[in-house]
């Protein structure tokens, strides 16, 4: 049955994304796990909650703030480079805590590694949406984008899973170890990728800064992109942010166990992987239109926490909100691989990953603020019109519906007009 997948021409028959996919499931998996090992480690030294919160929160505010630096060398590099880099750079971050006591390590020491982690994930994240179109034909793009995206979201939930195991069994060093073997071996993995002739244009040569503000250009001037990653931002803090932090919280006081998050989690997990495989195999003729109308699908999240009455009607809401994410992994990243001129990719993914994670923590942040000032149900049930009412909008930005621009390929030229 999986025979037809490895045959020549199909999707696995590529060594190159074969290795980049098997890359990357490791990588993912340490990434995940080593915030469990870290926890442990904060607690053991005498660190307190808020403590742990502010480490974990300065790698995603690292990670943020120079996905703009990283994109930059993700289009002046070759992507593979980056990469190897990015993985060779936690192994060693990974295994530094080993040789500390980590009974008497300093949080600025643990804070130090963790905004250094971050910076790798803004070079990482970039490297590894840029490098797809120059190791697959582009047939094979949505394929790929989602059968990566279904992995790397499998390995996430798979890392403090393996992170505990290894804790409870051998300890938060063995921990680290094992992190730091599993970037390695991603690292290692990746030298069998070829990833083609250079990206880069010579064409023109600018300075640092000005490849940056040539990101921003870009993203402005495929105004469809622009408008995803502000409807995307947006979104995130306010709506899924609160989301994220009253499942949680309701599910434990209303039913009693954490089971019912659990749950909820792994069946939105699962709408999102069998959507997002419906729709690679669907003839899509507007793939935006269909983005936004099912992303629309998330209100039921919210709105089944407002009236958490059953388990199994949020098993059953979960699950279905979960194909609102599906057109996402099957639809966005490979549009822009096809829009975006390689060159400038990297920049692209790097303002789409600051879009994507930057202001989410914010809204998490404010939460708990907005349910005393709102009221819990007020809140959940605002936060869900909020949603549709931006789904709405994004829809009139021309381009939207078809992830795709009039306008030609983008060149620095063009920058001038738009």
């Amino acid at each position: 049955m999986l025979k037809k997948y490895f045959e020549p021409g199909a999707l696995f028959s590529f060594p190159a994304y074969r290795a980049l996919l098997l890359s990357g499931i490791l990588t993912v998996i340490a990434m995940s796990a080593f915030p469990i090992a870290l926890a442990v480690t904060v607690l053991d030294a005498g660190g307190s909650a808020t403590t742990l919160g502010l480490i974990l929160a300065v790698r995603v505010l690292s990670g943020v703030v120079l996905a703009p630096v990283g994109g930059v060398w993700v289009d002046r590099l070759p992507r593979k480079t980056i990469l190897i880099l990015a993985d060779g750079f936690r192994a060693i971050m990974g295994s530094v805590v080993v040789f500390i006591d980590p009974k008497s390590i300093s949080m600025w020491i643990l804070g130090a590694i963790v905004v250094l982690m971050g910076i790798s994930d803004a070079f990482g994240g970039p490297a590894q949406g840029a490098i797809m179109p120059s190791i697959l034909p582009d047939h094979l793009l949505p394929a790929g984008n989602v059968v990566k995206g279904i992995a790397f979201k499998g390995s996430t939930i798979a890392g403090p899973g393996v992170a505990g195991i290894i804790v409870v069994s051998l300890g938060t060093h063995a921990t680290y170890v094992a992190t730091s073997v599993f970037f390695l071996l991603g690292a290692v993995l990746l030298l069998r990728i070829n990833e083609g002739p250079k990206v880069a244009s010579d064409t023109h040569r600018t300075t640092f800064s000005e490849e940056m503000r040539e990101g921003l250009q870009v993203v402005w001037y495929y105004k469809w992109i622009a408008a995803m990653i502000l409807m995307a931002s947006v979104q995130l803090m306010i709506v899924i942010g609160v989301e994220n932090v009253l499942l949680p919280v309701i599910t434990k006081r209303d039913f009693g166990t954490a089971s019912v998050f659990a749950t909820s989690a792994a069946l939105f997990s699962a709408g999102g992987a069998i959507s997002a495989v419906i729709c690679i195999k669907s003839k899509v003729k507007n793939p935006g239109l269909v983005s936004v109308v099912v992303w629309g699908l998330f209100i039921l999240a919210p709105l089944v926490l407002a009236f958490p009455n059953s388990k199994n009607l949020i098993f059953i809401a979960y699950f279905i909100a979960g194909f609102s994410v599906g057109p996402w992994e099957a639809f966005w990243a490979t549009q822009v691989q096809r829009e975006v001129p390689a060159e400038y990719q990297g920049r692209v993914f790097a303002i789409d990953y600051m879009g994507s994670v930057g202001l989410m923590p914010l809204g998490m942040a404010l939460a708990g603020p907005l349910v005393n000032v709102f009221g819990e149900r007020e809140l959940l049930i605002g936060v869900a019109a909020f949603h549709l009412f931006i789904c709405a909008v994004v829809l009139l930005v021309p381009g939207v519906k078809q992830m795709k621009s009039s306008r030609p390929p983008y060149t620095p030229k063009s920058a001038i007009s738009s």
